[in-house]
């Protein structure tokens, strides 16, 4: 039985995968669990799932959690985070939101954990140290994110092996993988097609309503400017160890197919389903074996199954080029990532306060980019040596964001 960590267990995906535990008690064991905020929903779990240790948001909470469940071992803050990702467990889903997401994914590796990476700020803000370390201890690094999770399988669909960064050797085991280009999907989100004019007087309401997936409100912001994407970019290019230049977005609007991989010789690969994020969560959680998610196939009504008809959702599939002008979050990270250095922690951590700035009516949709820009013109960007480093940048760029606004 797989014991399993879960930062991050009262939002979307946390719970997602607690539902898959649920429906797999011989496979798995839900052994800690984190929520920063949703003290009743992370209570109610505690009762079901019988956690050894849990992290909350605050001393306040820990004390109730501690009263209610005595024998539970119970952290607080972003150091109980830390805490929490040392204990004993065989793979780390982390589904934490924004840059606090790096320190514990970087204590559960040093620790030798596996990680089950849904927070993509660990690889934009600390790529290069955290999947040195993953070498460094001969960690799997899977990808939750359901682009990652598609160019993943693709990869293993040519034959790759356990972890992501293994695909960058051009040889491995006497066989050539070598990956002409990485195409990246991605949906468009609210405002596909709208001018930066039209833009301007969104509201909070309009950029939550993605058309296609229910995710937290930082994340369905990101997606409707873009940045998720480009911050999607830069975690592939750690995950896959791929230059950014050889990753190419498409706005493909149905979000049928999850990505693609072009081969050397002209081949591509393409991962295809219904948006469910539990089919990306399954996998990584139970590789390198695939979960039963679906009904008993019948074959006589596809949609009853589960299954992707492709007669009907399936029929029409399409693809654009990304609207880089309009939508300049994606260039942004482009940029970010060719600099190098400490550029995409800068990038990230200003985005970060500004998404929370957008959602607390303080600044308009385009002030978001905008402001993004006006930050990396004003910012250096030598290279962090280390967490800490990493996370003393942020702050600064957090603070620079919130000065020019």
């Amino acid at each position: 039985m797989k014991k399993v960590l879960i930062l991050g267990s009262t939002g979307s995906i946390g719970t997602q995968a607690l539902e898959i535990i649920r429906n797999n008690k011989d496979k798995f064991r839900a052994v800690g669990l984190t929520g920063r905020s949703r003290i009743d929903v992370l209570l109610a779990q505690i009762r079901e799932f019988e956690p050894e240790a849990v992290c909350v948001g605050n001393e306040e909470d820990a004390k109730r959690v501690k009263a209610e469940f005595p024998k539970v071992d119970v952290h607080f803050g972003e150091s109980g985070l830390v805490e929490i990702a040392s204990m004993d467990c065989d793979i780390v889903l982390n589904a934490l939101m924004g840059i606090s997401g790096l320190a514990p994914t970087y204590e559960a590796i040093s620790r030798g954990r596996d990680i089950a990476l849904a927070n993509k700020e660990t690889l934009v803000a600390g790529g290069e140290i955290v999947t040195k370390l993953c070498k460094e201890k001969g960690v799997k690094l899977l990808p939750v994110d359901s682009e990652h999770s598609a160019i993943f399988q693709c990869l293993e669909g040519n034959g790759g092996s356990a972890c992501g960064r293994a695909y960058a050797e051009p040889e491995t085991d006497g066989i050539k993988r070598d990956i002409r280009r990485i195409l990246l999907t991605a949906s468009g989100g609210p405002f596909r097609g709208r001018t930066i004019d039209e833009m301007r007087n969104v509201t909070i309401e309009q950029a939550l309503n993605h058309p296609n997936w229910s995710m937290g409100s930082k994340i369905t912001i990101d997606s409707a400017t873009m940045m998720n994407k480009g911050l999607e970019v830069i975690e592939a290019r750690w995950l896959f160890d791929v230059p950014a230049d050889k990753i190419d977005v498409h706005v493909h609007p149905e979000s049928i197919v999850h990505s693609m991989v072009e081969f050397m010789d002209g081949s591509v690969i393409a991962q295809m389903g219904l948006p469910d994020m539990k089919i990306p969560i399954g996998l990584a959680l139970d590789y390198p074996s695939r979960l039963n998610l679906l009904p008993e196939f019948s074959g006589k009504n596809r949609e009853t199954d589960g299954s992707l008809d492709f007669f009907t959702k399936g029929s029409n599939l399409t693809f654009e080029q990304a609207d880089r002008k309009t939508f300049k979050c994606l260039d942004i990270a482009y940029a970010a990532i060719n600099e190098g250095g400490s550029a995409p922690v800068v990038m990230n951590g200003a985005n970060e306060e500004l998404v929370a700035m957008f959602l607390a009516g303080r600044i308009g949709f385009t002030d978001i980019a905008d402001t993004i820009e006006r930050v990396m013109g004003k910012s250096s960007f030598a290279s962090p040596a280390d967490v800490k480093e990493i996370l003393e940048i942020d702050k600064e760029s957090r603070r620079m964001a919130r000065e020019l606004v």
